[in-house]
């Protein structure tokens, strides 16, 4: 295992890549903490950020990589997960901020990010000819 892919990749992809790790291990400690108090809300405000940042990093990583390219050339099939990040994203905040009832439904998107944007997303970085597979397997 070595950093350096990671370490000398556009710094876009850098964000990407640390912010999906500490949102991982945040979204671990999330499930194990008690719910409804004060250190799950701060850290889960934390992770909204962080998941943010990595749905919207994850815009720019092909532009760093291909500078140049044709912005209908940005998006790969690996894109729908950010897509779905965003939309996770609106409609657990929505939840949160409309509070009542509506409060124990929040959950529901945010673990659909965790599995779908952080765990399959995150599988398929370490598919050959990726950056995290250099990092895992040395090149």
């Amino acid at each position: 295992m070595s950093l350096d892919p990671l370490l000398s990749a556009p710094w876009v992809i850098q964000v990407h890549a640390f912010g999906a790790i500490a949102a991982f291990f945040l979204g671990l400690v999330q499930f194990a903490a008690p719910k409804g108090v004060l250190p799950h809300r701060a850290v889960g405000g934390v992770w909204i950020v962080l998941m943010a940042s990595i749905a919207v990093s994850s815009i720019f990583i092909r532009p760093a990589l291909y500078p140049g390219l044709p912005i209908w050339k940005w998006f790969s099939p690996i894109h729908i997960f950010t897509i779905l990040t965003i939309y996770g994203l609106v409609q657990g905040v929505f939840l949160l901020t409309k509070g009542g009832s509506s409060l124990k439904y929040h959950a529901r998107p945010f673990i659909g990010m965790f599995i779908g944007g952080l765990i399959i997303a995150g599988a398929l970085a370490f598919l050959p000819g990726r950056i995290m597979h250099q990092v895992a397997f040395n090149g």
